[in-house]
């Protein structure tokens, strides 16, 4: 994941959204490898690897998060269509647009 979606994923993080949110977002990147999202009571930490332990699981190529966060592609039709796999609590990955709304 390139430094500057990491730096736009904490300035759209919304703080308020994930008040009382304990979960890991793990995102498996077929051309950027893997990193997670630890989301804790309105706290965000960006980490690079694997978590042992992740609430959700994503695969997707880096080009498909670009697009589903800034609301080019709903994360459903991705996901309906192939272009992004999900395992683990996948109801919480669609989350994510309310933690990190678009601009």
């Amino acid at each position: 994941m390139s430094a500057a979606i990491i730096a736009k994923l904490h300035d759209r993080f919304d703080a308020q959204a994930a008040q009382g949110m304990d979960a890991v977002f793990q995102f498996h990147f077929s051309d950027a490898g893997d990193h997670h999202l630890v989301v804790r009571n309105g706290t965000l930490d960006i980490r690079e690897g694997e978590h042992d332990e992740p609430s959700v699981s994503l695969s997707m190529h880096s080009a498909t998060l670009k697009k589903v966060m800034s609301g080019e592609l709903n994360g459903m039709s991705a996901f309906m269509s192939g272009k992004l796999r999900a395992t683990g609590n996948v109801m919480l990955a669609t989350q994510l647009t309310r933690l990190f709304p678009g601009d």
